[in-house]
């Protein structure tokens, strides 16, 4: 038994330091995603080294310590996103329903064939906006059915696992389609106008993830969504950056993007929403995101049911605030992460300057 708590108290601990080397390999960013998972067993490590090791013996009470702040320091980045922290956006008390969008985004899973229940969905939460990602030629033939009620859309199928669309009841305005870091990797940036009349800045974003069979480092994904950060930084306008991001909320690369981009997190205090993977529920964590800029309170956030994609649907609704008299604390970035950012970005040859800037 001892040699067994040895081992896993071993893996524990290389778990927990691995994603401190800024080494982009994804054996290494990988162990950025499953803390959660990481900190339930640290917690029965734990319970067993209580019981069966011996309190007498120095070791003992070393492999105790080890795997406690092992322990301590995934919670200490989970805990943010549990009902335990403090919201960092307002829920919307107005009810105007004028300034009012719901956004609906939705991983479908390029092989998956239920687009009927995806459809369904958008029929009964009506949300003003739908971005799918992942979806082909065939899936735009199925979601057709939207464009009566949602005529206003851009529309990217691809084969590759990275076709975007995007429908909207909303008008869009100098909506465009880019190539940020990727060939075949889109993302799309334009303005909606909220029914008050209101525009407000969005990007749809769906880097690829660091992974034995697609990019074997996270460069691309993080220098992707460091220059979107990045440009949205430099804007007061207010701003919606939404999609599947292949990374966790509490990885050093979103953590970073939230910092150069100053854009807040609704999950922050309510809880993780985790959208991946719909069908192994141990081995699930947050991969669809939503961050907005501090002209918003929230109406609600929640994840949808199965729509027979390995992702869960995600669906928030923000309502726009401009006589705010208080403005909420936004994350900010210190002269060491700011040129960390520059340099993620120089060394995939791109900059701000690659992304869109729509209303100016």
């Amino acid at each position: 038994m001892t040699l067994t708590l040895v081992f896993f108290t071993a893996f524990i601990v290389l778990a927990t330091l691995l994603p401190l080397w800024r080494n982009p390999h994804w054996s290494v960013r990988g162990f950025d995603f499953p803390r959660l998972q990481i900190a339930v067993v640290a917690s029965l490590v734990i319970v067993f080294q209580l019981v069966f090791l011996d309190w007498s013996s120095i070791f003992s009470w070393l492999l105790i310590a080890a795997t406690g702040l092992c322990l301590a320091s995934q919670l200490w980045r989970v805990l943010p996103y549990t009902l335990l922290w403090r919201k960092e956006v307002k829920s919307a008390a107005s009810g105007d329903s004028a300034r009012v969008i719901t956004i609906m985004t939705s991983n479908v899973l390029t092989p998956n064939r239920n687009a009927g229940a995806l459809i369904a969905l958008v029929k009964q939460h009506q949300p003003d906006v739908l971005v799918t990602l992942e979806s082909d030629q065939w899936w735009e033939d199925q979601l057709a059915v939207l464009d009566a009620d949602m005529p206003f859309s851009v529309k990217c199928p691809l084969d590759n696992l990275y076709g975007l669309h995007v429908f909207s009841r909303l008008p869009l305005h100098e909506a465009e389609k880019a190539y940020l870091v990727e060939d075949g990797v889109p993302s799309v940036h334009g303005l909606v106008e909220l029914r008050s009349g209101d525009k407000v800045r969005i990007h749809f974003v769906h880097p690829a993830p660091p992974s034995p069979s697609e990019n074997e480092e996270s460069s691309e994904r993080d220098a992707e969504l460091i220059i979107v950060a990045r440009s949205v930084a430099d804007d007061d306008q207010p701003t919606i950056v939404t999609g599947d991001l292949n990374d966790v909320a509490w990885s050093p690369t979103t953590r970073l993007f939230r910092k150069i981009s100053g854009l807040l997190d609704p999950r922050v205090g309510r809880g993780m929403f985790s959208t991946f993977h719909a069908k192994y529920p141990f081995m699930r964590w947050p991969l669809d995101h939503l961050f907005h800029s501090e002209h918003f309170d929230l109406k609600g956030i929640r994840r949808l049911p199965d729509i027979g994609s390995d992702h869960f649907p995600l669906l928030t609704s923000l309502e726009y605030v401009s006589d705010r008299r208080s403005k909420p604390e936004t994350p900010d970035a210190d002269s060491d992460e700011r040129g960390r950012a520059r340099e993620i970005a120089r060394d995939e040859g791109v900059s701000k300057q690659d992304v869109p800037e729509p209303g100016k």
